[in-house]
């Protein structure tokens, strides 16, 4: 999991519910469409007070059928626990600043009686206990045309602003000692390569290779 917008979300009952302090160790699987039988690694992380999130993962005001966190609203942390919204905090300029939840006992995935607790959605979230700062270069077209130059176009004029965006991220601590040249599926964002340039332990970056969806697509 990697969070590339992060907003900070707290679960305001964690110490008095699961103990002040405590980190509650969760896994996944690293290949989780693997054949049947087969040996699958896992990855290794942890559940605390707070995490990252997506920002846009929590609507104050949500449209109609959103399914994430707006206050009220259960999701489930994947991997981890049920969470109710309870709230956000914001700055001066109106801008989302950290959401607030309470955690629901004993839901975490994969214990028994973890699915008695409905959750709308199950959203991707890093520690902030262990989760590591990376930077990620997302890369999209270079240009907004599909046909940059038919019909006599000046393709300059359809050269894309945005064809790259240089995020402040946070990963799994799973990406800690990854080699440059290593590709990855950022769950929900795409594939991804550690750079091989400038990638290095204690230094992470990873570059978008493609999304999950095709935009042009008919």
């Amino acid at each position: 999991m990697a969070v590339l917008d992060p907003v900070k979300l707290v679960l305001t009952n964690w110490d008095e519910v699961m103990g002040t302090g405590h980190l509650e160790p969760c896994t996944q699987a690293a290949l989780p469409h693997a054949d049947e039988g087969a040996e699958v690694p896992t990855r290794h992380f942890k559940i605390g007070k707070e995490v990252w999130i997506e920002r846009d993962d929590f609507s104050e005001e949500p449209p109609k059928g959103y399914k994430r966190l707006y206050p009220g609203n259960k999701v489930r942390l994947k991997g981890g626990y049920v969470i109710e919204c309870t709230g956000c905090t914001k700055d001066a300029a109106g801008v989302i600043t950290e959401v607030q939840a309470n955690v629901i006992p004993d839901t975490k995935s994969g214990t028994p009686g973890s699915a008695t607790v409905k959750a709308s959605a199950a959203i991707t979230w890093v520690g902030v206990n262990d989760g590591l700062q990376a930077e990620v270069r997302l890369y999209d077209r270079l240009f907004t045309d599909a046909q940059p130059d038919a019909g006599g176009k000046d393709f300059l004029a359809a050269l894309n602003p945005d064809s790259l965006n240089v995020v402040t991220a946070y990963v799994e601590p799973s990406l800690a000692h990854v080699p440059a040249s290593t590709h990855f599926q950022f769950e929900r964002h795409g594939y991804f390569v550690s750079d091989r340039m400038d990638h290095a332990e204690g230094k992470l970056v990873f570059n978008k290779i493609t999304g999950l969806k095709d935009t042009w697509a008919k």
